[in-house]
């Protein structure tokens, strides 16, 4: 349960200075850069839910397989 607490913290935190990072970004009048930013911080992100996922999957996987 701590580990779910966790990511979840992470993911809201890689958020916000994501936000931060944009907003500044295009105030400075670099909105290609703010853009690539946000892609990456997506990307960040979705990397971190699959491997979550992907635990998950593996955890059903030996709770109903018995392996």
């Amino acid at each position: 349960m701590n580990i779910e607490v966790n990511a979840i913290f992470q993911i809201a935190g890689i958020g916000i200075i994501i936000a931060m990072i944009h907003t500044v970004l295009k105030q400075m009048g670099k909105e290609d850069m703010a853009h690539w930013v946000t892609l990456i911080g997506f990307v960040v992100v979705l990397f971190m839910v699959v491997r979550m996922l992907d635990s998950l999957f593996q955890q059903i996987k030996t709770i109903f397989l018995f392996q």
